[in-house]
């Protein structure tokens, strides 16, 4: 399943006549039980401010056919002609790992005929992505995304509600402050048009200045030059005709209009003419967040409107409008602010046993504290009491439940707090009711049985 990928990274040491210990391939990483604390905060306020807002959950495959991301993405665009992972299944149709949701869920919407329900549809999406991209900072082969996608309506106060959504949710996970609103259109298909023959007549003769990757975006989609990282295009750029020449009145006053809601919003937003997103799909609205220090190179997340990509895939004519953030990098900037996210994994109880029937007593009292939403361990091994507690210390639990020979023959257990040492004997049918008055009713990790967990 890889696509144009240099083996060479991997194969050195066998080369060498040496096996190396089994590591996670180049660009991927394993998501730890402390960033699994991040992500599950992350899903939480992005499940919040969505259902707030009416949107609902979709996940679409992990895979597609290839024609869905080359269709919807454009053969020009990076993702398409340099990063998808694409293999061959078992009678030889194409198919791509997931490189981005937009495409997958249009490709829903229109094989569920969603159509069909009341309009816009509202859908939010937290899922995995894969592109065979360089690995750096925040960047992954495999990666996490949250996003959301408004089908079916076209106005500037649905764009303007998108952008605040996002926005809400960066300041949510105390990160807004690092960043801009950078804010563009690029007008409808025809404007498009017009204004990319004129870049193509002003690159003309200056060819030679261009990088490989500039000549074949000048070739295939000229628009994606103004989004060059090449120092002489950047410099050619500045002499460019202009985007905003070539739209007509529409396109400009739903600009003007959108920027009038994001000034009611109280939303702050920095009009960057250079702005085109490095996918084909996209008209009209686009926007980024970029960093306040590092601009578009840590760029956290964008979208825009995209009306024109659900007739590329073969549906009716459909406005919808987006944003994608990536988690490893939002995840990144909440450490770089040390934000602490609440997390429910630490242990309250360690219960301690010696003797097989003071094991046996453990294990329905074990149940019940954790029924009762006590997080509990316990019962392990044969060790003595003063090892079990050693490793009660090791995880770190406020309080410990002993139950030894003398405390089953007398009917009773001991609570032991694990700060400062102290202890108290109590009935043993009055366990569970004890240690929830010493972890305080706010701290138990309950829920009703029935209850609808995510």
């Amino acid at each position: 399943m890889q696509n144009s990928y240099d083996r060479t990274e991997d194969n050195e040491d066998t080369e060498r006549g040496q096996v190396p210990p089994f590591q996670t391939p180049k660009g991927v990483h394993d998501i730890m039980p402390a960033d699994h604390e991040y992500h599950t905060f992350i899903k939480k306020v992005v499940r919040h401010r969505c259902r707030q807002a009416g949107f609902r959950r979709i996940t679409t495959p992990m895979f597609e056919f290839t024609d869905v991301f080359r269709r919807g993405l454009g053969d020009a665009t990076d993702i398409v002609s340099k990063e998808m992972y694409t293999f061959q299944d078992r009678k030889g149709r194409s198919l791509t790992l997931k490189p981005e949701s937009t495409a997958g869920v249009v490709r829903a919407y229109i094989q569920n005929n969603m159509k069909e329900l009341a309009q816009p549809v509202e859908l939010f999406y937290i899922e995995p992505h894969f592109r065979y991209d360089r690995p750096q900072k925040g960047r992954y082969r495999q990666f996490w995304q949250f996003g959301f996608e408004v089908i079916g309506e076209s106005d500037p106060a649905l764009d303007a509600q998108v952008i605040q959504l996002a926005y809400q949710i960066l300041d949510d996970l105390g990160i807004a402050q690092l960043f801009t609103l950078q804010l563009n259109t690029i007008g409808t298909n025809e404007e498009r048009v017009a204004y990319m023959q004129a870049l193509k007549d002003y690159y003309f003769g200056k060819e030679r200045y261009l990088s490989p990757d500039d000549k074949m975006r000048l070739e295939k989609n000229p628009l994606r030059i103004l989004d060059s990282k090449h120092e002489d295009t950047i410099i050619l750029n500045q002499s460019a005709p202009k985007m905003m020449d070539y739209f007509g009145d529409e396109t400009k006053a739903y600009h003007e209009e959108l920027k009038e809601y994001l000034t009611e919003l109280k939303i702050p937003w920095v009009d960057n003419a250079g702005l085109v997103r490095g996918l084909d799909y996209y008209s009209k609205t686009v926007f980024e967040f970029w960093d306040k220090t590092d601009g578009a190179q840590n760029a956290i997340g964008g979208g825009g409107r995209y009306d024109g990509l659900f007739e590329l895939m073969g549906g009716d004519p459909t406005p919808a409008c987006g944003f994608a953030a990536g988690m490893e990098r939002v995840i990144a900037n909440m450490k770089r602010e040390k934000i602490r996210v609440p997390r429910k994994d630490d242990l309250h109880v360690f219960v301690a046993q010696l003797g097989g029937i003071a094991k046996k007593k453990c294990l329905p009292l074990i149940k019940e504290l954790r029924e009762q939403g006590i997080r509990t361990m316990g019962a392990l091994g044969k060790g003595s009491i003063k090892v079990q507690l050693r490793l009660a210390d090791k995880f770190k639990v406020p309080y410990c439940v002993i139950l030894g020979i003398t405390e089953v023959r007398e009917g009773t257990a001991i609570i032991r707090d694990m700060k400062v040492g102290t202890q108290r004997t109590v009935p043993f049918e009055n366990t569970v009711e004890e240690v929830i008055k010493v972890i305080g009713e706010e701290n138990l990790d309950r829920y009703t049985p029935g209850e609808v967990i995510y």
